[in-house]
């Protein structure tokens, strides 16, 4: 490895964080609004979002089964956000979204997010324990947790967004004998493959961390999307720059 290359990554790291930020400031989110590509999977979501209101009926948020310190967090964290937007979205609905996750950091922040959407809708005498749930420690048994915390909890619309690997299978399978609606996207691969094939709609390689500022999350998503494709046209640049050098 060059000695240049941690450099090189810490400038763009800095460069990502300033342009986020300069571009997430009101002024200039408003003057400059970003346009982003149609995703199909997510006009069905809020479709179903909207049907889950009206018919009175829940959305469940499934985290995965990642931890907060691992490098997989990423998805997970993404999930909290959509979580967040959700229950913001579903406020005038009589069921708050429920959330189960594989770790108890995700369960606390997934607590953490339900109880703040319930006290700015004023609406914390709906909230109850069973909202949020660690569902199991390991692959399989979060899967089976996850099973038995969606019996009679009144779900129509499901959500699977975090570290997932072949056991996402059976989520997706009971989805379907449940006649659910589910969107679902996940960092690993085995994960992504399970999903492609058995969930209703996929999310696939960065649209999963893209799906927060989909929904019409807060200005922060929007600008770091806008920096993704900037430094995702300059990464092509310096492909070319480097293929025509070798030449």
């Amino acid at each position: 490895m060059s000695a240049y290359e941690p450099l090189i990554a810490v400038l763009m790291i800095v460069l990502f964080a300033v342009l986020t930020l300069a571009w997430s400031q009101k002024k200039g989110h408003k003057k400059n609004a970003p346009t982003f590509r149609s995703l199909t999977g997510v006009e069905k979501l809020r479709k179903s979002v909207g049907l889950a209101v009206e018919d009175g009926t829940r959305v469940h948020v499934s985290l995965g089964g990642g931890n907060v310190n691992d490098p997989t967090c990423p998805s997970g964290l993404c999930g909290l956000s959509t979580l967040e937007r959700i229950g913001q979205i579903t406020a005038t609905s009589d069921l708050h979204p429920m959330s189960t996750s594989g770790s108890g950091g995700f369960q606390i922040l997934s607590r953490d997010v339900i109880n703040q959407n319930a006290v700015f809708t004023n609406s914390t005498e709906r909230i109850d324990a069973t909202l949020c749930q660690l569902s199991g420690v390991t692959s399989f048994a979060y899967s089976a947790g996850t099973l038995e915390a969606l019996r009679e909890s009144g779900v129509s619309t499901e959500i699977y967004l975090g570290d997932f690997g072949i056991e996402a299978g059976l989520l997706c399978e009971s989805a379907e004998r449940r006649q659910t609606y589910n969107l679902a996207g996940s960092n690993s691969l085995t994960g992504q493959a399970v999903f492609l094939a058995l969930a209703k709609d996929a999310l696939i390689g960065e649209e999963v961390f893209a799906l927060p500022a989909y929904l019409g999350g807060k200005p922060l998503h929007l600008a770091s999307l806008r920096a993704q494709d900037l430094f995702r046209f300059l990464l092509v640049l310096v492909l070319i720059a480097g293929a025509l050098l070798k030449l």
